[in-house]
């Protein structure tokens, strides 16, 4: 019988690695290349007002002043997660039977957005190119996917494209902005989503900046309204100690290092290719798709593990012996298996690029002796 990667067993055990090492060597050594290393800046004063109603009262303005700066529209919605301001907005506006249509660079959107699709009973459908992309008179709603969890991005023709689609048929237009609020604007100088037309968009706090895993949501002042009586019924504002580490996250967020690592992700590829590995570049890094990563170890060793299985163990590898952290070993249930490095990590400083390199070549190996020692399943659970 074959293995099936049990998502909750493994991220379970990445954690438990990850608390080993700080128990050991403390959390300095752990080196952090997701892109969401998130952060929780905060001082002694902000500690004292992380109170039911003290600290909504003094939060609030500021979040909404940062927030407005960073996203557009007229109000913002601070979030416990970005899939939370997802479900809500589907809620609130998909009915029954309707049509979700979602535009992305590349396929698979956020698993939050099917899932809530079914969850309201509407139809959902994905487009990645833009002269197959349909809206019908069923369509309540049209998602744009700014960049997708591997870094695509799409351009600002087709956003424009698929938002002036849905305004002839006055639809709503709501852009998954997780990363793109940041990625877009810094690499490829694109404007706002809600500056293209959108009429909402939400992003990701901790994504390419040092916030808290939440999510922040932009639009106008009526929509946002409307999204937070849902938000609210069901548990999902984000609370005050979530909503100051947003704050101190925005005031902190520069593009330049995110800059700076499009500039240097060229040389650092290069290095690898000079070793016969041929990475797919990102803005900020590289990546290695886990079809990427089975094709080069099925050269060396045959196996019947599935390619997700086989990411993850390299994933879980890295984090073992170098104490990089990937998202394959610790991302939640549904999450890519794509092995990335985001060289725009603030962790990057902690190792040069030939250090990256050489754990990137020994990992494969190790990934290699794991399978022929037959220890897969007891690397990723036990």
């Amino acid at each position: 019988m074959k293995l099936v990667l049990d998502e909750i067993r493994k991220r379970e055990k990445g954690l438990k690695i990850i608390n080993n090492k700080i128990q050991t060597e403390g959390i300095d050594s752990l080196i952090d290349l997701t892109g969401l290393a998130g952060g929780f800046d905060i001082t002694p004063e902000d500690v004292s007002l992380l109170e039911t109603y003290a600290g909504p009262a003094v939060f609030d303005d500021q979040i909404q002043k940062l927030g407005i700066e960073h996203l557009g529209g007229e109000k913002v919605l601070p979030l416990n997660r970005t899939t939370s301001g997802i479900a809500a907005l589907i809620i609130t506006y998909v009915k029954p039977g309707t049509d979700i249509v979602h535009f992305l660079a590349e396929q698979p959107g956020h698993p939050s957005i099917p899932r809530t699709a079914k969850l309201v009973g509407a139809n959902y459908i994905e487009y990645t190119d833009k002269d197959d992309f349909i809206i019908t008179d069923n369509t309540s709603l049209v998602v744009i996917t700014g960049t997708t969890m591997d870094y695509e991005a799409i351009s600002v023709d087709d956003f424009k494209f698929v938002i002036n689609k849905a305004k002839e048929k006055d639809i709503l237009v709501f852009v998954d902005d997780a990363s793109g609020a940041r990625l877009r604007r810094a690499v490829y100088n694109q404007p706002r989503a809600i500056d293209l037309g959108a009429d909402l968009s939400v992003t990701s706090t901790d994504k390419l900046m040092e916030g808290p895993r939440g999510g922040l949501m932009a639009g106008s002042a009526k929509l946002i309204d409307e999204i937070k009586l849902t938000v609210n019924q069901y548990g999902w504002e984000a609370q005050a100690p979530l909503v100051v580490g947003m704050i101190k996250g925005l005031e902190k967020y520069s593009p330049d290092r995110i800059k700076e690592a499009y500039s240097q992700k060229d040389e650092l590829i290069s290095k690898l290719n000079d070793n016969d590995f041929m990475p797919l570049d990102t803005p900020t890094g590289f990546m290695f798709k886990e079809e990427q990563i089975k094709q080069v170890v099925d050269e060396k060793v045959s196996n019947e593990f599935s390619s997700d299985i086989i990411a993850t163990v390299y994933s879980m590898l890295l984090l073992e012996n170098y104490n990089i952290i990937t998202i394959p070993s610790v991302g939640m249930p549904g999450a890519s298996k794509t092995v990335r490095i985001d060289w725009s990590s603030r962790d990057s400083d902690k190792l040069s690029m030939d250090d990256m390199v050489d754990a990137i070549i020994d990992t494969f190996e190790k990934t290699v002796d794991v399978i022929k020692e037959n220890k897969v399943e007891q690397l990723l659970y036990y």
